[in-house]
């Protein structure tokens, strides 16, 4: 049996989740979730104890704890790594970080069978983090880097521009600024639903099964804009 616990912060909303595998068994996950902004430090700890209780399940039983490693809210993110490393510390498991855009894909699929999706959640600063992701197999496989970048300059993968595209996530509250090709390409746009650690403890049990989890100190959050602004400065000292 396999138990995993994933929690998530990185946007206005606050989840947790747990997945019990059992061989011959489908996946039984318990999850809650609520939209609780500036709230997740005091209620981010409490709903991975309701999980846990509903499942009849101890936290020294787990073995292994997940988190929403990003892109999304910076101080979310520092919040959900925290309190993941914490829980990971104490219990010497293993980390899982989730890629937050991915979530968004695999819900958007479980939920309503999508298969080809862009997701994307709002930068601020008139920025997007977005992917763009196909489905095989009940899994998003990603079809472009995820990155962070202004609406107007969004692209969608040039081999598979034919298919119905869906987006979802807070960035296509920016569908005005979207190029033309961009907003002829997509069928529908979703744009009030939230990463979810429903959705990411899916992902964590996968990468957990092939031997992909982090020693606690190993994990960071990937907040993307940092990686641009150390891709210029690179590109700045070798000039």
């Amino acid at each position: 049996m396999t138990l995993i616990v994933a929690l998530d912060a990185s946007s206005s909303a606050c989840s947790a989740a747990l997945l019990r595998r059992q061989e011959g068994s489908p996946d039984e996950v318990i999850a809650r979730f609520a939209q609780t902004p500036r709230e997740h430090t005091r209620r981010l700890l409490p709903m991975v104890d309701e999980v846990l209780a509903e499942a009849g399940v101890a936290a020294s039983e787990l073995d292994a704890v997940a988190y929403g490693r990003g892109p999304g809210s910076f101080t979310g993110l520092r919040i959900a790594a925290g309190v993941a490393q914490g829980l990971a510390y104490g219990l010497d498991r293993p980390l899982v970080g989730v890629s937050t855009l991915e979530a968004l894909a695999l819900g958007g699929h479980l939920r309503h069978r999508y298969r080809y999706m862009v997701t994307a959640l709002d930068a601020r600063m008139g920025e997007i983090y977005v992917g763009a992701w196909r489905v095989e197999d009940g899994r998003p496989l990603a079809l472009m880097d995820e990155a962070v970048l202004p609406p107007e300059r969004l692209v969608l993968p040039r081999e598979h521009e034919d298919h119905d595209w869906v987006g979802l996530g807070s960035g296509w509250a920016l569908w005005d600024q979207m190029p033309a090709e961009i907003q002829a390409s997509l069928n529908l746009t979703v744009t009030d639903v939230d990463p979810a650690a429903e959705d990411m403890v899916r992902l964590a049990v996968e990468i957990f099964a092939a031997g992909d989890a982090q020693r606690p100190h190993d994990a960071q959050p990937v907040y993307l804009r940092d990686q641009v602004a150390w891709k210029k400065t690179e590109r700045k000292a070798r000039s």
